[in-house]
């Protein structure tokens, strides 16, 4: 690659100049003339007047003597008069929050504690309520360091006025302008706040970044100019289209036709560019012919296999059917209950951790395996005209273990175990019973797998509700009052409540397969 020769400037170096030139310049611009004009003149100016709202609200609490308010505790009736003073201050101003603490235990910063607050009349209008000398500060006013400057300046008896910006989640980011208040004795005893809220100062700075906008854009609009306009010509509109084209082809996966349609129209932009984007181009151009070839074939493949699968599926099936006499469109039906009770789980929110796509249809692919451990069965137990004795029972029962040792053998030999998980579960547990006294492990509630367990309840419903040679088929309503009573014994109680509420569906299904021997 790097003995290859391009015609003009690399993309690499023409991308690295114009870019280098543009930000470098906009960088040292903005960096230095912000920097300066909000460091030096918006915050300054709010520093300014913080500082002097609270100067002027400090007096009105020297004429009230308010640190001896704080000192002794006590509310007189000057209390109200100094904060209708306050109040006045802070509608005629522009700041957010006007108010004195104290510490109840100067060694004890999380003791914070009101002297007085503020509010304005629009404030009080809208549910406001006044502060009283006495009550604690929330929790999580004041930043940690906050609280120790103001703690630090009580100490010591400072007489400067203290500013500081600070954060919380409450409040957002504040300029803090702080005085230590004095009882008559000199004592400090508190201190007067005022804070002005400089989370969104855009409003004041708009001038000055209007200078730093019109300064800049003189400056880059030359510069812009060309680099937009070669990289437009060179760069944006090839980048683009092929960039288009790549989409349209990932979007298409899925569908051959269009698919080809997008090889067509990678093809169809013919960029001849001797640089990176040229290279670039004729490599995703082939990479797409031989990606939607090769999935052609892929798809076709695909096809073959599933269709296979599907057959032999429901070959196996049939000679399992074919050899009971009594279980005329067995597999059909109960297949349509799997899919009725699946189809429920999902839409009631049941189990929506395994009730994928993908897990439906395999389970209902997998469906008609089910009893194909009965292939095992001898046609004197399997066919026997009459009730089974208790040995032939017990022979007849081991059709779940003997299901579950076939497919285990088809999935060791054959791929697609993921696609006859779910057989295997069916044939091996359709038997067991949701209080654990099914057999032929005797497993419990949720131990059982989810498919075995739709499998149950669609089994002895379609057994139900079919004629076989040692019963005739029980009515619809007998049926349904069955399988109702074997919620929470025999059944999963959800795979039962979306069965019962799901009569239409079933009704259809046995319409449906009406001329064989169900009812």
């Amino acid at each position: 690659m790097n003995n290859r020769r391009h015609k003009g400037m690399s993309i690499k170096v023409a991308m690295a100049l114009y870019s280098a030139i543009v930000i470098i310049v906009l960088t040292i611009l903005i960096v230095v003339a912000g920097y300066n004009l909000y460091e030096n003149h918006v915050m300054e100016n709010y520093k300014k007047y913080v500082t002097t709202v609270l100067e002027y609200a400090y007096s009105i609490t020297e004429d009230y003597s308010f640190g001896d308010m704080i000192e002794a505790r006590e509310m007189p009736d000057e209390y109200e008069e100094m904060r209708s003073a306050l109040n006045h201050v802070k509608e005629n101003s522009d700041i957010d929050y006007l108010y004195a603490v104290y510490f109840d235990d100067i060694n004890d910063i999380n003791s914070l504690t009101y002297a007085i607050n503020t509010k304005t009349a629009e404030e009080l209008d809208k549910g406001g309520t006044y502060t009283y000398l006495g009550t604690p500060c929330e929790e999580g006013s004041f930043e940690q360091e906050t609280l120790l400057n103001l703690q630090q300046a009580v100490k010591t008896g400072s007489t400067e006025t203290g500013v500081q910006q600070g954060y919380s989640e409450g409040y957002g980011y504040m300029f803090n302008s702080y005085k230590v208040i004095y009882d008559s004795n000199g004592d400090p005893v508190g201190l007067l706040c005022v804070e002005i809220d400089v989370t969104n100062i855009q409003g004041d700075l708009d001038h000055y970044v209007r200078m730093i906008a019109i300064f800049v854009a003189v400056f880059t609009t030359v510069i812009t100019i060309i680099f937009v306009g070669i990289a437009e010509y060179f760069i944006s509109y090839p980048i683009i289209s092929l960039t288009e084209s790549a989409d349209d082809f990932i979007m298409s996966i899925g569908d051959q036709e269009s698919l080809d349609k997008s090889v067509e129209k990678i093809k169809s932009l013919n960029i001849k560019s001797k640089n990176e984007i040229g290279e670039l181009y004729r490599t995703v151009s082939r990479l797409e012919s031989e990606m939607a070839d090769q999935y052609r074939d892929i798809r076709q493949y695909s096809e073959n296999v599933m269709r296979m699968q599907d057959g032999l599926i429901i070959l196996m099936a049939d000679m399992v059917e074919n050899r009971d006499s009594d279980t005329g469109d067995h597999i059909q039906k109960t297949a349509e209950y799997v899919h009725i009770i699946l189809r429920g789980l999902k839409r009631n929110g049941y189990y929506v951790d395994q009730l994928s796509p993908e897990y439906v249809e395999y389970v209902v692919k997998s469906a008609p395996l089910h009893d194909v451990g009965k292939i095992r069965i001898s046609d004197a137990v399997l066919n026997k005209p009459g009730k089974l004795t208790p040995e032939e029972y017990e022979i007849m029962k081991t059709h779940a273990t003997a299901g579950k040792e076939i497919i285990e053998k088809a999935i060791s030999t054959v791929e697609g175990e993921n696609y006859l998980t779910e057989a295997l579960n069916m044939a091996a547990y359709h038997h067991e019973r949701w209080d654990g006294k099914g057999y032929p492990e005797g497993l419990k509630g949720e131990e059982i797998p989810l498919s075995a367990r739709v499998m149950a309840v669609a089994d002895v419903f379609d057994a139900l509700t079919s004629t076989r040679v040692y019963k005739p088929a029980f009515p619809l309503e007998e049926a349904l009052k069955i399988i109702e009573e074997g919620k929470g014994t025999q059944f999963d109680p959800k795979c039962v409540e979306v069965f019962l509420e799901a009569l239409p569906d079933i009704k259809n299904v046995l319409k449906r397969y009406k001329p064989s021997k169900s009812s």
